[in-house]
């Protein structure tokens, strides 16, 4: 099982991550589709980046925006081509959820894209379920938004 921190988004290998996680998000969507949070909003207060590692080489990400009203939404979710399949989505997201309870949120939300169909799978089996779309996604036809309270 792979190690999981909250970590800067400033080191070396996460920018390489989120690098990583960028181009595969705009391999399958437009750019203007694509609402991943940029290096400064992940350092913003009220956010949490996890960092997934095997060993010291990281494989995965998942952020965690505290809306201050007992909800979150996770962004940044992304895991190396490597370390799919191997339970390093199911550890961030898990670890991601107990941080949120302890801070208080008690419903996250998530938006993703009907191409990802692993990840939707993954959400599913974690208790997530579709909502209709919420801000700033409401219009955004790509966009496949799910729920899950704590």
């Amino acid at each position: 099982m792979p190690s999981i921190q909250i970590e800067s988004s400033r080191g070396d290998d996460v920018l390489s991550l989120l690098s990583q996680g960028d181009a595969f998000a705009l391999a399958l969507y437009p750019a203007e589709n694509y609402y991943g949070l940029d290096v400064d909003a992940l350092e913003a207060d009220g956010v949490s980046l996890f960092v997934a590692r095997e060993g010291d080489v990281a494989v995965g990400t998942a952020a965690l925006v505290d809306r201050r009203d007992g909800s979150g939404e996770v962004k940044r979710m992304f895991v190396t081509d490597e370390a799919r399949g191997l339970g390093v989505g199911r550890a961030l997201l898990e670890a991601l959820e107990a941080h949120a309870l302890a801070g208080g949120i008690s419903t996250l939300q998530l938006e993703t894209g009907l191409p990802q169909v692993a990840a939707i799978a993954l959400y599913e089996k974690l208790g997530y379920r579709q909502v209709p779309r919420f801000p700033p996604y409401t219009d955004d036809p790509t966009s496949y938004c799910m729920e899950k309270r704590l």
